[in-house]
């Protein structure tokens, strides 16, 4: 019988949700990020929060907002319009700096991600990371964590080739591991993550509930859907 994922010879991985523990992590970093765009008011930093997909009160980040899945430009610009005239002229690279300082004090491995990154490698599969993350944050959370140095290509939303949900970074991975796309899955918690890899043309978009997205927002984006990573090396093995 042949194996259905045969033709698979790369993963490229998100982060946030996918390999770190979103809420421990993040939760957070937002709310320092919304703090500081506030100037210290914490009014208005609960404000910040709600706009960006954060309630203040639960702690509860919704699937697809900015604090869920932008970028620091996007977050910055949902700040913007709450803030008006009181937008601080620095706040992307504000954002910026948090991000990567945050990373580095909060990323939070999820339980099982170190030892399924590990059987992806043993059974010689290209693994790569894009995030939409800075560069810093990403490479300060993989250090926190011990993964800094298990990824074959690592590619962050300021790395020249765009963000998520455009399909810049999964085909750059495909360039720099020398696989055609349609050889390639995509693997993550969020339908940026997914529609990332159909827009790139890989040939497998794996959705994980281990992260902000619900198997409601995920199904229509997903050709396969697991519980986390763990279960990753197996789906891919039978």
């Amino acid at each position: 019988m042949s194996k259905p994922y045969a033709h698979i010879r790369g993963v490229l991985l998100d982060k946030d949700g996918t390999i770190l523990d979103y809420a421990r992590t993040w939760v957070p970093i937002n709310r320092e990020v919304a703090l500081a765009a506030a100037r210290g008011e914490p009014a208005l930093a609960d404000r910040l929060l709600a706009a960006g997909g954060h309630d203040p009160a639960t702690d509860h980040v919704t699937p697809g907002t900015p604090l869920a899945a932008g970028t620091a430009d996007d977050i910055a610009a949902c700040f913007a319009m709450v803030l008006g005239q009181r937008t601080p002229p620095d706040l992307p690279a504000t954002i910026t700096r948090i991000f990567a300082d945050g990373g580095g004090s909060h990323a939070v491995l999820l339980d099982g991600a170190h030892a399924a990154i590990a059987a992806l490698k043993r059974m010689g599969l290209a693994v790569g990371l894009a995030t939409n993350d800075s560069d810093g944050g990403m490479r300060a959370s993989l250090r926190r964590v011990g993964l800094l140095q298990s990824f074959d290509y690592l590619v962050a939303a300021d790395g020249g080739h765009g963000a998520k949900p455009g399909p810049g970074m999964a085909l750059a991975f495909a360039r720099a591991m020398a696989i055609e796309p349609a050889h390639l899955a995509a693997v993550g918690d969020a339908t940026h993550d997914l529609d990332m890899a159909r827009a790139a043309g890989y040939g497998l978009r794996i959705a994980v509930l281990s992260g902000t997205g619900t198997r409601t927002d995920l199904t229509p984006h997903a050709d396969a859907i697991l519980p986390s990573i763990v279960n990753l090396p197996a789906l891919l093995a039978r």
